[in-house]
């Protein structure tokens, strides 16, 4: 099995895990998201160390190991992204599973388990024709001040949805034109939703044009831009005469 295949395969079996749980219909919404996140997490833990054994591993539910910043293969895997949504039984959740090689997003998946759907590095989606009118997604329960701001000045629609990777795959799948978040995230937030929207073709950075560097000492990333190659130049203008973002608390947004 080639490390795409496995990756999509993870993320599935994975999504497939949570629906079941959740269709059990034994626990409330909190304690919903906590045994997901356990039942996820312990499957792509055990499956991946037994796949690949000599590769690192960073995890969102696991210990952080350095060890793994000596590898030069190393899969982010967050068991499930929008942990909130899960819980409260939404659609826009998503399961994350990528390996950075050399600190790129080489490969990913981003299963959408409510949807039936797995986006995947090796079976890129086309960009279909830009709409009339620019879409941007953001957080549906606080939207980044940045984000706001860079819609007005577009003219760009608003589109309110739940996690990273749902927001991130709503750019993929041709439901929306920017993805740009100033809020903090971590490493397993972004690392298989970038690598997914690199492979179809779509823009990927940091807010000031940085690309997106993964498997460092410190997981925290402070923003990111995902968007449509031909809208790209001019967000990334537009971001940078805006004045820099307030400085954020290390508790990371969708």
């Amino acid at each position: 099995m080639t490390d795409a295949e496995l990756a999509a395969h993870l993320a599935d079996t994975a999504g497939r895990l949570l629906l079941a749980v959740r269709a059990s219909g034994l626990l409330s919404s909190k304690n919903l998201g906590q045994a997901g996140d356990a039942t996820a997490n312990q499957f792509l833990m055990h499956a991946l160390r037994e796949q690949r054994p000599d590769d690192g591993l960073l995890c969102e539910e696991e210990k952080d190991d350095a060890q793994r910043l000596a590898r030069s293969r190393v899969w982010i895997v967050d068991p499930v992204d929008g942990t909130r949504e899960y819980g409260e039984e939404r659609s826009d959740w998503a399961v994350h599973v990528a390996l950075a090689i050399d600190g790129v997003p080489a490969i990913g998946a981003v299963a959408l388990p409510d949807l039936g759907l797995v986006l995947r590095s090796d079976q890129p989606l086309l960009p279909g024709p830009p709409p009339p009118r620019l879409r941007m997604v953001v957080s549906r329960t606080r939207p980044a001040a940045e984000a706001l701001a860079l819609a007005a000045v577009l003219g760009a629609e608003l589109i309110p949805m739940g996690s990273a990777g749902a927001k991130a795959m709503a750019v993929v799948r041709g439901q929306a034109d920017i993805y740009l978040h100033t809020g903090g995230q971590y490493e397993w937030d972004s690392c298989a939703p970038v690598a997914v929207a690199l492979a179809c073709g779509l823009h990927c950075s940091q807010v000031d044009g940085r690309p997106l560097v993964y498997n460092r000492a410190d997981t925290y990333m402070p923003d990111l831009l995902i968007c449509r190659h031909e809208h790209a130049s001019r967000v990334l203008a537009e971001l940078a005469r805006c004045p820099a973002p307030h400085p954020q608390s290390r508790v990371p947004g969708p």
